[in-house]
Formats: C-alpha cells, sequence, structure tokens
C-alpha cells in the first residue's frame, strides 16, 4: 500500500491543510482527490468516486512532478474533474471538461426518478421515445439510455461545446446508436412533428441560479465552469417558466415531464404547475434535508 510512504504523506498534508471542497460535490475528500490525481498522473484518468477502488500505482519522478503540478492546480481552484477528465454520474464513469458543467450528485435524483418512469412506461410498451434538453455533458441523458434498454433518447444544448462533450460521452459509453445530441435553444431543435405530441419523457436539468447571486459564487465554479450553465436569470426561472409553457406541445397524453429545481424554488413551481391546465399528476423528489431538488409532471391524458 502506498499509502504510508512518504509522497503520499507529504501530499495527502497538503491537501488537508489547503483544499477546499463545495458541499455539491461530496465524493470529494482530501483522500479522493489525492487517489485521483495520482492515477491520473499515471496515465489513468478516473473519477473521485471511482478511484478509491483502485490501488495506487507506483510513480516515476516524472509522474511525481505531474502529481505535485496537478495537487497545486486543485488547491488553486480547478475543478478536480477536469484535472483527472472524468466524473461519476449515476455509476457511469464520464468524460468532464470545462466545456459543460460539471455533473453533480444533487443531479442524480433527477436521473433516478426519470429511469424509473421510463421503466414503468417500459413494462407497457416496447419503446420510448425521449428528450433531453439542457443537456450539459449528457450525463442525464446517458444514464436514461444506459438503464432503460428501450429508450431512444434526444438531447439538446444550446452551447455547441457542450453538445461536442456530450457526443463524446455517448461514444465512449457505447451509446450513440441510442442517444443523439443537437445544438439549439431549449426544445427548438425539435420543433417537427417527429416529435411534437410524440414524447413519452422530457427531462431538464436547467440553470437555475438567480444572475444576481453569480458573482458571489465559489470561484471553482463561477471562474472556471460555464456560465451559460448555471445562470438562469433575474430571478433564478427564466429556464423553468419557458420549460414549462412549452413542453405540453412535445409531450403526449400520458407522457412526463421531470426537471431539476434550485433550492426553495420547489414550492412556487409546483403552485404554478398546479393551475396549468395541460398537467395532472405531480410528484416531487426530496434531498436529504426535505427540500424539493426535483418536479415530476403528468402530461393530461385528454
Amino acid at each position: 500500500m502506498l499509502n504510508g510512504t512518504p509522497l503520499y504523506q507529504e501530499l495527502y498534508a497538503r491537501l488537508t491543510a489547503e483544499l477546499k471542497t463545495l458541499p455539491d460535490k461530496p465524493e470529494e475528500t482530501c483522500e479522493s482527490t489525492l487517489h485521483a490525481l495520482w492515477q491520473t498522473s499515471a496515465g489513468v484518468p478516473i473519477s473521485a468516486q471511482l478511484a478509491l477502488t483502485l490501488e495506487l500505482p507506483v510513480l516515476k519522478q516524472q509522474q511525481q512532478d505531474i502529481l505535485r503540478d496537478l495537487i497545486g492546480q486543485r488547491i488553486a481552484g480547478t475543478p478536480l474533474a477536469h484535472l483527472s477528465g472524468r466524473q461519476s454520474f449515476m455509476d457511469l464513469e464520464m468524460l468532464a471538461g470545462p466545456d459543460a458543467l460539471v455533473p453533480r450528485k444533487e443531479t442524480e435524483l433527477l436521473a433516478h426518478a426519470a429511469v424509473a418512469i421510463c421503466l414503468q412506461l417500459s413494462a407497457q410498451q416496447d419503446n420510448l421515445a425521449v428528450l433531453d434538453v439542457c443537456t450539459g455533458a449528457g450525463n442525464v441523458a446517458l444514464a436514461i439510455a444506459h438503464h432503460v434498454p428501450v429508450a431512444q433518447v434526444h438531447a439538446a444544448d444550446l452551447s455547441e461545446a457542450a453538445v461536442k462533450l456530450a457526443k463524446r460521452n455517448a461514444a465512449h459509453l457505447g451509446l450513440s446508436a441510442r442517444a443523439q445530441f443537437r445544438s439549439g435553444d431549449l426544445l427548438t431543435p425539435f420543433d417537427s412533428s417527429e416529435f411534437r405530441g410524440q414524447v413519452d419523457v422530457l427531462t431538464c436539468n436547467p440553470p437555475y441560479i438567480n444572475s444576481a447571486k453569480v458573482a458571489n459564487m465559489a470561484d471553482e465554479i463561477a471562474g472556471h465552469e460555464p456560465q451559460l450553465a448555471f445562470d438562469g436569470g433575474p430571478f433564478g426561472i427564466a429556464i423553468l417558466v419557458r420549460l414549462l409553457e412549452e413542453a405540453p406541445r412535445y409531450l403526449r397524453h400520458g407522457g412526463w415531464l421531470a426537471f431539476e429545481v434550485g433550492l426553495g424554488q420547489g414550492p412556487a413551481l409546483v403552485k404554478r404547475l398546479k393551475k396549468n391546465p395541460a398537467f395532472g399528476e405531480l410528484r416531487t423528489v426530496l434531498d436529504e434535508t426535505g427540500s424539493v431538488r426535483a418536479i415530476l409532471a403528468q402530461r393530461s391524458q385528454n
């Protein structure tokens, strides 16, 4: 075991003294960070979640120098997933980088709920049409494609750079045949008879941070991740309001809309949905503190 070596102890002590982690990435600890960057230095890029499952290799001097540099960059605020090029999401080892928001554990609440809905529907039909908008790195779309074999997933993002990363992730995970990605604004790329009124499940992890709060966000986010992925406008719900207005046009009767919300936004959006005759049954997904973090709404049956 190399965790008793002088190099390991030196770098672990430095991380313990200097590393600042964010609560939205609970899998990142001093230990998992060191293991992920150690493996990356050895030529094995890996996520923090998976890194602790592998034995550490012996590093050559050049690799030790690379590791020290990576540790320095991480302490300076560069996201771990940007340094390793990997992030775990729904047990999928995904490619990650500055072109899209690093997938978060909190978004797995949305993904798990969407997968459950898809599996429920797949018991009654042989194929599913799924749309995912604001797809970013493609994590929600690809989690559905991976866990629901009958799902044909189409996804889009306004950022062409994010779409390119999502396509690379689809190829990386062997899911390109059932997950296609397009560039465009929200649902605009799907405004055709192929999708209007034909979608079984529509998912979205939109930008939902109030624009006024962006300047006060941690530099690890605001200084390294694309603002387009988290700035939700003056009240943080600009994209969500559009989504609720446009989604009924694409969902079949009985289909489901599933989307993530920011802390504190859930109750008002549930109230808005209850007033919308296009939707019937509503479900909420709570985090471990009891806050609403995802909402599911079924398109009215008639």
